[in-house]
């Protein structure tokens, strides 16, 4: 694989447009829908129970919630504590790796919030043109 370029000098030896690059997979999971709801809460709340992260992620399913939880929680972004408490008491937090996520997805929502209405627009151009029903 070919060293990726950055402001700074090259990066390690992965190329997320390589098929099979372990970098390309990471993208894929934080990228996701869900994952990077999840990041951004958890970056504005610090702490959070499962039930109030599935509260504030409003149109999540349990299980997406469960799943995405465990596949953050594998790759070192998110790190869950269970309180020997009846019933147990778990909370989720970013890890030092997952708080470096911070400053990209805020980034990213504030463009989608400032650009939305732009969107919007395109969509419905495109769809008038190609007579795709809304």
């Amino acid at each position: 694989m070919t060293a990726v370029e950055n402001a700074t000098g090259p990066l390690p030896p992965f190329d997320p447009y390589a098929r099979g690059c372990p970098s390309r997979d990471l993208l894929d999971q934080i990228g996701s829908k869900w994952a990077v709801l999840v990041l951004g809460e958890l970056g504005r709340t610090g702490t959070s129970r499962f039930s109030r992260l599935r509260q504030a992620l409003g149109g999540v399913s349990e299980k997406m919630l469960t799943q995405t939880l465990r596949t953050l929680e594998r790759d070192g972004l998110v790190g869950r504590t269970v309180y020997p408490e009846v019933p147990p008491r778990v909370e989720y937090e970013l890890t030092a790796l997952g708080r470096t996520l911070r400053g990209p997805l805020k980034a990213l929502t504030e463009w989608s919030v400032l650009h939305i209405e732009e969107v919007i627009s395109a969509r419905e151009a495109y769809d008038d043109r190609t007579g795709r029903p809304r």
